[in-house]
């Protein structure tokens, strides 16, 4: 389930992750997408719709976001915030860890453009 964006944005997203769920991608074969994902249809819901798991993705995401940022120093801010904390958690337990190196970087997290 995802936030909804606009009717545009919401029926290419649809669209890519019916494509990936059907046909997989050139890491993962579509086989092992549909033993994970619960649905072959993404669902679309309005923030208004106010949506526990979209919450929490929330609150994760953006500091999330904002470490990646400052990694690249693309912004400037030191401040120790809660989301800070967070990051912190998410860094020494739950990020993705190349399985040779422990980097995070490019695993992980990643910068797009």
């Amino acid at each position: 389930m995802v936030e909804s964006r606009g009717r545009k944005e919401d029926q290419r997203l649809m669209v890519s992750y019916g494509r990936l769920y059907k046909e997989g991608n050139e890491w993962l074969p579509a086989s092992t997408w549909q033993a994970c994902l619960t649905s072959k249809e993404l669902k679309c819901r309005p923030k208004s719709a106010n949506v526990a798991g979209l919450q929490l993705a929330d609150l994760l995401a953006h500091p999330s976001q904002r470490e990646v940022l400052l990694d690249h120093r693309l912004i400037d801010d030191a401040r120790m915030t809660f989301g800070t904390q967070m990051c912190h958690i998410m860094r020494d337990s739950k990020y993705q860890r190349n399985p040779r190196t422990g980097q995070i970087e490019g695993y992980g997290k990643k910068l797009l453009p």
